[in-house]
């Protein structure tokens, strides 16, 4: 299965992957995780989204200081196949094609989880900010 671009007829596709993805977030922060209401049909006609087979997705942006790893989600029957550490080698790989000196992120800082897989995949914390239940953990890696 490989990786490959969105086109402007995926929206529907990208707004399904990700909610089914963010859902159980939901009751843990307390609100619904921004990458659930993105304007996905945006997303994918301005070429910032990728998917992974019909089970996971990702969202980059060029954003200052590097690539933004804007939202990375894999539908929960697809966990644990390995389609979201695919999609963030290749988030790696386009940052270093687009010549960017880091790839970065930011998540929750409830999503626990999520902090943890992103610091075995080599991102360092950066800083926190915003005010709860929206206080985010901003990471970085060098591609």
């Amino acid at each position: 299965m490989s990786i490959r671009p969105a086109t402007a007829a995926d929206a529907p596709l990208l707004r399904a992957i990700t909610r089914a993805a963010y859902a159980h977030w939901v009751p843990v922060i307390g609100a619904r995780p921004a990458p659930m209401d993105e304007d996905h049909a945006a997303q994918c006609a301005a070429g910032e989204a990728w998917f992974h087979g019909q089970d996971a997705a990702i969202v980059l942006r060029d954003e200052a200081p590097g690539l933004l790893l804007d939202n990375v989600a894999v539908r929960p029957e697809a966990r644990g196949q390995g389609l979201g550490r695919a999609l963030i080698a290749f988030a790696e790989a386009e940052a270093r094609r687009r010549g960017h000196p880091v790839l970065w992120l930011y998540t929750n800082e409830r999503m626990a989880a999520n902090i943890a897989l992103y610091a075995r995949l080599g991102f360092r914390e950066t800083h926190r900010a915003g005010e709860p239940p929206m206080r985010r953990v901003f990471m970085e890696k060098t591609p």
